[in-house]
């Protein structure tokens, strides 16, 4: 943990992470604000769920698109066009009464819209340290963002059940323009520019190591998403155990992410954490106890935030800097196709199995995610004692 501290006292990271966690809070709030406050409009939960599908499709298409603006506009002005445009369109629906389509339209501008924090903020953390802090800054950023998953959900739930759902939406809302305005404040946003890509849109993911990471973070996200829906399917959505249960397994990767941020990157890093992932899930199935069920989860949990530090250092190692924003965007996309591929199969075996077959789906998942960067070993890096910041764009100059 000294380490840790050592690198939050580093200029411009304990502002830079605290920024951008409170920016993105809204994303751990605002798809349960939308289904509770949808539900209580129209008494149909199916109706929520289209407004939160167009919010993710929303999402899943800008991502790489946004982030690649930020290269050819700047950071600056496209997270300030974004961030007012995400806000309007989150306060319209909660303020607003309309009909559904008009929800529905409105939930796909809200994605669309969604400010790049995440691409933008692992763009610029390795032009703030040196080569050897930058694993565990990744590492860091990926176990703290566990806070935004595990408060939350709590925060709209009280505010959506004690105050109303408008409160919970306005509440995220505000988040969003504070901690957005936090970040597009902060110095390091106005000093690091990223120079525009002279690749073709997309064609980034033709890097093995971008697609890799893509893909196996589709695998976690998707499996991660399908725990989630087993765990409400056991427990109801009434109790605490639930809610126990899940924060537990958010602590497992918070404790994964801290105690694996200075272990050296190799090609089997990768594989090695999601294959703590599957274990844990796979041993989930096992029984739908709450005990053991939180202790399973906690395995799995441990290998989460790790395999992600690992996924965003073998991308930064592996492309030019002009291209890193698009590709976490890209891997953002996979993560909220994962996402929504897991919670759909999960929900169509809750249906058929019960609360277990969205945990076979998981572990499913798991463990493909441990195979793909398994088989694909030979294509990833080796980093031990090498530099993760992205290669520097060049380009020929003329001489005499």
């Amino acid at each position: 943990m000294t380490s840790y501290w050592s690198l939050l006292r580093h200029p411009g990271v304990g502002r830079l992470i605290s920024a951008q966690l409170v920016a993105r809070f809204p994303g751990g709030m605002l798809s349960l604000g939308f289904l509770i406050f949808i539900e209580h409009k129209t008494g149909q939960y199916a109706d929520a769920g289209l407004v939160l599908a167009a919010t993710s499709i929303g999402q899943a298409v800008a991502g790489p698109l946004t982030s690649r603006w930020m290269g050819r506009w700047g950071m600056r002005r496209v997270l300030v066009l974004t961030l007012a445009i995400c806000t309007l369109s989150v306060l319209t629906i909660a303020l607003v009464p309309m009909p559904l389509w008009a929800y529905i339209s409105l939930g796909l501008l809200t994605g669309l819209s969604t400010p790049p924090i995440q691409p933008a903020v692992r763009t610029i953390y390795p032009k703030i340290v040196n080569s050897t802090q930058l694993t565990p800054l990744f590492s860091l950023d990926a176990s703290a963002q566990e806070i935004i998953w595990v408060l939350g959900p709590v925060v709209t739930t009280v505010v959506a059940t004690q105050v109303g759902p408008v409160w919970a939406i306005a509440l995220a809302a505000s988040l969003m323009v504070i901690g957005g305005t936090w970040f597009i404040a902060s110095p390091e946003v106005g000093q690091v520019r990223i120079p525009p890509s002279r690749r073709s849109f997309g064609s980034v993911l033709k890097k093995p190591t971008v697609l890799i990471a893509t893909m196996t973070g589709f695998l976690l996200v998707g499996a991660c998403a399908a725990v989630e829906a087993g765990v409400v399917a056991t427990f109801g959505d009434e109790g605490v155990e639930a809610g126990l249960v899940l924060a537990i397994f958010s602590v497992g990767s918070l404790v994964g992410g801290l105690s694996l941020g200075h272990a050296g990157i190799t090609p089997w890093s990768l594989a090695r954490r999601m294959l703590i992932v599957s274990f844990g899930m796979a041993a989930a199935t096992a029984a739908l106890g709450v005990w053991w069920l939180a202790g399973t989860l906690l395995i799995a949990g441990v290998g989460i935030a790790p395999a992600l530090a690992v996924i965003f250092a073998i991308v930064s190692s592996s492309v030019k800097f002009s291209d890193t924003a698009e590709a976490y965007g890209w891997i953002g996309t996979g993560q909220l196709i994962g996402s929504a591929i897991g919670s759909a199969i999960a929900g169509f075996l809750i249906d058929q199995n019960g609360a277990v077959g969205a945990l076979w789906t998981a572990a499913v998942f798991a463990f493909i995610g441990f195979l793909v960067p398994l088989a694909l070993r030979p294509a990833l890096p080796d980093l031990r004692g090498r530099d993760a910041s992205p290669i520097p764009d060049t380009e020929p100059v003329q001489t005499l």
